[in-house]
């Protein structure tokens, strides 16, 4: 098996590239794997589409409510140890709207679709406890209609996201793809500005494409970073 402690500590430079199989081991259930969120649905996307906001904006509000908001969760292992690792030497660029890489500490992350638990108001632009969002997606103040600052299908990236992903991107000779199938665009295509002499690694559950010359790691991902 390929030695992840050892190229972590030759690196300048690590980049954890992360997707909801990280959360996983918190109880948060991921997308796409068996028993995920979008399994037993035939259009999984639009659930999580700028057009069912707008179409069906109580049905949005009711399906994200009771899939999405696990507020009890806490950081785990992998959490753990990215932020060790990268409040050293690195950066996180994540697909997930959890925060918990944050709660476990970790300084230098960019959160590539958004975050869940930041609630605005469309009308005036307030941020409003998460807590609001669980009761109602009115806001009490104006009646204006409130939305977590997620990145929905059909919505582009902020752009200085983008660039501040590019950013750790470019400046890693090791990056570390965790717990992301990376059949999300364009989050995947991130990959494709790394440095010519980079390192890319990925440890999955499942097997995932990856470029020529890269190293896969099928496994538990909760077990492997307990071990760095």
């Amino acid at each position: 098996m390929f030695d992840l402690k050892q190229a972590i500590a030759q690196a300048h430079f690590v980049t954890f590239m992360t997707g909801a199989g990280v959360s996983t081991a918190s109880g948060i259930p991921d997308y796409r794997s068996k028993g995920g969120l979008y399994s037993a649905m035939t259009r999984p996307e639009y659930a999580l589409s700028a057009d069912n906001l707008r179409d069906h904006h109580q049905a949005f509000h009711d399906w994200v409510v009771a899939n999405m908001f696990y507020p009890s969760a806490q950081p785990n292992a992998i959490h753990a140890a990215m932020a060790r690792i990268t409040n050293a030497k690195g950066a996180i660029v994540t697909q997930n709207v959890d925060g918990l890489h944050q709660a476990a500490g970790a300084k230098h992350v960019t959160e590539f679709h958004g975050n869940l638990y930041d609630i605005r108001c469309l009308t005036c632009g307030r941020r409003v406890p998460y807590q609001d969002y669980l009761e109602s997606d009115v806001h009490t103040v104006d009646g204006g209609r409130l939305r977590p600052h997620i990145v929905l299908y059909g919505e582009p990236i902020d752009p200085q996201v983008s660039a501040a992903a590019i950013r750790a991107v470019q400046a890693a000779d090791l990056i570390v793809v965790v717990g992301t199938s990376f059949q999300v665009y364009p989050f995947a295509g991130l990959i494709l500005f790394a440095q010519p002499n980079a390192l890319l690694l990925a440890v999955n559950r499942e097997p995932i494409a990856l470029p020529a010359g890269a190293h896969l790691v099928v496994g538990d991902a909760t077990a492997v970073f307990a071990t760095l």
